[in-house]
């Protein structure tokens, strides 16, 4: 004899995206932090740390849009 206590319904891709959204996150968070750092340890090198900043930045974000994507494409 079982007991179902809670079912899950829907898209469980959802709940796999929330959690793959954490690590972009994460990923943004330092890029922007270590940038903040390297703009007050050296000024004058603000335009090529800008640069890095938006490069990294942009292959975070990229990251977090396939996670977004993915759950669709592979969903049922």
């Amino acid at each position: 004899m079982s007991q179902t206590l809670a079912a899950v319904t829907g898209s469980l891709g959802s709940i796999g995206y929330g959690l793959a959204a954490i690590g972009p996150g994460v990923g943004v968070g330092i890029i922007f932090g270590n940038g903040t750092q390297a703009l007050a340890r050296q000024p004058e090198a603000a335009g090529l740390i800008r640069a890095n900043q938006i490069l990294g930045f942009a292959f975070c974000e990229a990251l977090a849009l396939i996670g977004m994507v993915m759950p669709f494409v592979f969903g049922k």
